[in-house]
């Protein structure tokens, strides 16, 4: 099973910006937002992609991802009920390769960075723009921003 081991922090001021090595606009949407699986569309820049996602177990989950042709994309995204934009930031420090999501509204003013491990004991060294850990905390998966306001 492919596995997906990563910590999620919000960030507490722009500095990742001015360490970034380039960005990326990224429109997404969830075909299922089920507690123990997702799928989500995602067109990142001029590519599409499709991931299924099964429910976390601490930082823990399943993941399969498969990238598809962006009209397809385009389709899928468009059976979705709200849709998630947002621009990533790549930051490299300390061995890690951090992703910063800056959302745009409705979530404007929202930034968080996941940062991938190899397994869950592994230690990262945070930069400076990290502040408190929500790994784990539903508010923030993606998945629960793109729901409907009144669920």
């Amino acid at each position: 099973m492919a596995k997906e081991i990563e910590r999620k922090f919000l960030v507490t001021n722009p500095g990742f910006k001015t360490l970034s090595d380039g960005s990326v606009h990224i429109s997404q949407g969830y075909l299922c937002r089920d507690i123990d699986r997702t799928v989500r569309v995602r067109i990142m820049g001029e590519r599409g992609f499709i991931t299924v996602k099964s429910r976390n177990h601490g930082m823990t989950r399943g993941e399969w991802e498969y990238e598809i042709p962006v009209d397809e994309a385009l389709e899928m995204l468009s059976l979705c009920e709200h849709i998630i934009s947002k621009r990533r930031w790549y930051v490299r420090y300390a061995g890690h390769t951090w992703e910063v999501d800056e959302f745009e509204a409705p979530h404007r003013g929202l930034t968080i960075a996941e940062v991938e491990l190899g397994c869950e004991g592994e230690t990262v060294e945070a930069p400076g723009f990290i502040g408190e850990e929500v790994t784990g905390n539903p508010r923030y998966y993606n998945s629960t921003l793109s729901a409907p306001a009144d669920e």
